[in-house]
């Protein structure tokens, strides 16, 4: 089952960018991909950090494997980035954001791009609050809002990015 998405470097320190391409080509690897010759991003320097690179890259591959991608990143703590996958025949799509020092987000994620929340954790919510900003706050949290929030000054859109897609293939 074929999917696709995008994985957004939204900083990362030069000396570890060469570390982020091989983690993602290695992911491709176990997937069966042709890209042994190695993953090159285009980097260019990110302006909401001074020092730090960024990169995004458009990727095909099997459903899941946006999640792969994010546990290869996650490796580097310091890294800022973004994992999305989209939907496919019978499978959610995805959105996995990681900030330095606050970890990983994931949620399922609409056609349209939109987080979903499951019910089970709407009712668990409804069920442990007791004041209306409770209920904002939980909310708040449930949708990513701070992992939002950190990032926005890093989505700034580089206008030369290079794109090219990373697929799978098989």
């Amino acid at each position: 089952m074929q999917t696709r998405g995008v994985i957004y470097i939204h900083s990362s320190p030069p000396a570890v960018c060469p570390h982020v391409e091989w983690a993602i080509g290695r992911v491709l690897e176990r997937s069966g991909s042709a890209a042994r010759q190695g993953v090159k991003l285009g980097w260019t320097p990110q302006d909401a950090e001074h020092g730090t690179m960024r990169a995004e890259r458009p990727w095909t591959g099997h459903a899941g494997m946006g999640a792969e991608f994010a546990k290869a990143l996650a490796q580097w703590p310091m890294l800022r980035f973004e994992v999305t996958e989209d939907p496919s025949a019978g499978v959610d799509g995805e959105r996995i954001m990681h900030v330095p020092g606050r970890g990983v987000y994931r949620a399922a994620m609409s056609a349209g791009g939109d987080i979903m929340i499951a019910e089970d954790r709407i009712r668990a919510l409804l069920a442990t609050t007791t004041s209306a900003e409770a209920l904002r706050s939980g909310l708040d949290q449930l949708l990513g809002l701070d992992w939002d929030r950190e990032l926005k000054p890093y989505r700034q859109a580089s206008g030369g990015t290079e794109q090219s897609w990373l697929s799978q293939v098989g």
